[in-house]
């Protein structure tokens, strides 16, 4: 299963980034296609707050409604599966949260690798390199001409 993370969301929804053409294709594709894919449902709620924040648009931020209908159409793709935390969340979250430099806002980097981790996801779409803290998660950045990801390192599971 492929996972997205909320850059490539919001890239998709504000078409008007320079990655906004090729980040909605990366999402049709997804969502009309047979494969496997997430979305985490913390980047749920990432992507709602970035796409309606008015400091970050300059006042044409994304309304509720239409952020919300957005995400309710990724939601409604036979392949997607929204994920979220499992019952053995809180370990795994401990491993990534007590490594250096997962401070501050890498910490809600650290709770999506973790659910994703927890799902046993195949790699996370995603621009965001902070997750390299993380190798267990293989990241892919769909915007790269190349097209190999980066393979997980395994770990001991309790360390």
């Amino acid at each position: 299963m492929i996972a997205v993370d909320t850059n490539v969301l919001v890239h998709a929804h504000r078409r008007e980034s320079r990655l906004g053409d090729a980040a909605h294709a990366v999402m049709v594709a997804l969502a009309e296609g047979d494969r496997a894919w997430a979305i985490p449902w913390p980047c749920c709620y990432e992507f709602l707050s970035v796409v309606t924040n008015r400091r970050i648009w300059k006042g044409e931020a994304t309304t509720p409604d239409h952020a919300w209908r957005q995400l309710q159409a990724w939601t409604m793709s036979p392949s997607n599966d929204m994920i979220g935390e499992t019952d053995d969340f809180m370990e795994i979250l401990q491993r990534f949260v007590n490594r250096p430099h997962v401070v501050g806002g890498v910490v809600h980097d650290a709770r999506i690798a973790a659910v994703c981790v927890a799902h046993g996801v195949e790699a996370l779409f995603t621009r965001d390199r902070d997750f390299s803290l993380f190798p267990e998660l293989p990241t892919h950045d769909p915007f790269e001409a190349a097209t190999s990801f980066r393979q997980p390192v395994r770990s001991d599971p309790n360390g």
